[in-house]
């Protein structure tokens, strides 16, 4: 299946029987497994490599935020091929948690809701909601080790030490502002930044029992799912928050719309 875009229209067009030469993104065949995020990383479609930027930013506004998205048989039957195609490979039914984000979309819930008709009655679900700016931090000690610390061949440290606390002042000032920013500001601002990777607490669980249930969870099988996955950046946010607690679960990583580029340097 394909989907394509009438210019003079300025409407998209689903074809869920055919692909064609102007299809600006397509449902992924086998190829949409990938090891990303250093887990096992699914994605239901993705766009064609010519396609603009302007183009993408406009289809994924459409998915994200059409109003009343269940009376939309284009999108709902979008989001139902993707889960189909997941379903096949992973069996839906074998998992006991589902994690996803906070969002303003309501992809996410539909694709949520989607699941369940596969997954067994006791699926749980929990999703994590935003911190407060304030309540953002970061991980000084791994920037440190992986690069501040860095030594050359030759055995000379690669940064002198007063470089080092020249960078150490530049992520104060930097984590100064995040911490007087709107969130929304804060996640367009660090989403290319070269510290995103180190700076932590975006996601917060919504509750103690949220948190507690997580804690409880050892050896069993957790999805998480988010509607778009371009940087990784709130995907690595929620790993990082499940890693807190443990690191025992058979995790696998669910995207709408995804990137086979996203490799598992990236977190």
């Amino acid at each position: 299946m394909g989907i394509t875009y009438e210019e003079k229209e300025q409407k998209f067009i689903f074809d869920f029987n055919n692909d064609g030469k102007e299809d600006i993104i397509t449902l992924t065949g086998n190829g949409y497994q990938v090891e990303a995020f250093g887990r096992c990383f699914y994605y239901g479609y993705e766009f064609e490599d010519n396609i603009e930027s302007s183009l993408r930013a406009k289809f994924i506004k459409y998915i994200k935020f059409t109003e009343n998205l269940q009376a939309n048989e284009d999108i709902t039957q979008f989001i139902k091929k993707a889960v189909d195609n997941l379903n096949k490979k992973i069996n839906l039914y074998d998992y006991d948690l589902v994690v996803m984000p906070e969002s303003s979309s309501k992809v996410n819930q539909y694709m949520l809701r989607y699941i369940y008709r596969f997954a067994q009655p006791s699926l749980h679900k929990m999703e994590l909601i935003k911190s407060l700016p304030a309540s953002i931090s970061f991980d000084m000690d791994s920037y440190e080790q992986q690069y501040l610390d860095d030594v050359l061949e030759n055995g000379r440290p690669r940064y002198t030490a007063v470089q080092k606390q020249q960078v150490m002042q530049n992520i104060d000032d930097m984590m100064e502002l995040i911490h007087h920013k709107d969130y929304f500001t804060i996640a367009k601002d660090v989403k290319k930044n070269r510290y995103r990777p180190y700076i932590m607490n975006f996601l917060k669980f919504a509750d103690d029992k949220d948190k507690e249930l997580c804690m409880s969870i050892r050896k069993q099988n957790i999805l998480i799912i988010d509607d778009v996955t371009t940087s990784g950046s709130t995907l690595n946010e929620i790993l990082r928050t499940l890693r807190i607690l443990n690191e025992d679960n058979n995790i696998t990583i669910f995207s709408l719309i995804g990137r086979k580029d996203l490799m598992a340097e990236s977190f």
